[in-house]
């Protein structure tokens, strides 16, 4: 469970009552897909014939542009956690992590979802002793991509969120 009970209306778009504008919802999905992409090699190394995470990256890509509408890429998102479903550790997170960017489209607040799934990605495919370093350095790098539009909307979510995922942002 990524998300809160009570949806934040700072990830609500403004046009359905909340206080996110669309420009800082592109940002949010933008930044996401590129924790995903980080991490993808983790499952195209386990599936190399399998398209379906790449696929909802690149999708929430086009979405951004206005070239795919929100219903296609919430889809694609779907796509690739239904890709995860039937592997574990690395893999598993990191086509996690591409579904959850991909629906970030859809709900914005998904965003940290497709964040907390790569670090978890980052943390599996760690070498014995070294996993919590492996997921501060992912959260740093993740940290390091945030535009300044939305850097303290999403640091203040992440302390926010940070039980609910994982404990995965304390880095």
């Amino acid at each position: 469970m990524i998300l809160p009970k009570k949806r934040d209306p700072r990830f609500i778009t403004i046009r359905r009552g909340g206080t996110l504008a669309d420009s800082d919802h592109c940002l949010l999905a933008i930044w996401a897909a590129d924790c995903a992409q980080h991490v993808l090699h983790l499952f195209e190394s386990v599936q190399p014939n399998n398209p379906r995470p790449r696929q909802a990256i690149e999708a929430v890509r086009l979405w951004t542009r206005g070239e795919l509408n929100m219903m296609e890429t919430r889809a694609a998102g779907g796509h690739a956690m239904a890709a995860a479903r039937t592997l574990n550790g690395a893999a598993r997170h990191a086509a996690f992590s591409a579904g959850q960017a991909a629906v970030t489209a859809h709900v914005a607040a998904h965003e940290l979802g497709a964040a907390a799934y790569a670090i978890k990605a980052a943390r599996a495919a760690a070498v014995e002793g070294r996993m919590e370093e492996a997921g501060r350095i992912e959260c740093e790098w993740q940290r390091a991509q945030l535009p300044n539009e939305i850097r303290e909307l999403v640091l203040d979510d992440q302390k926010l969120r940070n039980e609910i995922c994982w404990f995965v942002f304390d880095c």
